[in-house]
């Protein structure tokens, strides 16, 4: 069974920095480029950012360019979100899934960022 599982969040202050995990299995992980994605409830779900299936390209909004980094284990079948200087707008439960043929959501973690 294709099964995603997030993990990594957390109460962080302003400026502080976490790392969120995603692990995937039941599909074939590194033939599978990868997005993680937020959501604050009452609001829409938004993508944060891409990586392809190699972990060569990456891709990010504009709000977390130069912040946030993407990149991959494919020997682990894990996803990784490298979160630095968060601000309070970066609050939000993080899925993580895949950029084609998306499986259903996960639980997700939650980011607060909060003083």
């Amino acid at each position: 069974q294709d099964q995603i599982v997030e993990s990594g969040g957390g109460l962080v202050q302003p400026g502080g920095s976490l790392r969120l995990s995603c692990v995937a299995s039941g599909f074939s992980f590194r033939s599978a480029a990868m997005r993680w994605h937020r959501q604050v409830p009452g609001k829409e779900r938004e993508w944060v950012a891409t990586i392809t299936s190699s972990g060569d390209k990456t891709d990010y909004r504009a709000s977390v360019q130069g912040r946030f980094t993407i990149s991959r284990d494919n020997t682990q079948n894990t996803v990784y979100l490298q979160m630095n200087s968060l601000k309070s707008e970066d609050t939000a439960i993080y899925y993580c899934n895949r950029k084609i043929f998306r499986l259903p959501w996960g639980q997700g973690t939650q980011v607060t960022v909060s003083s």
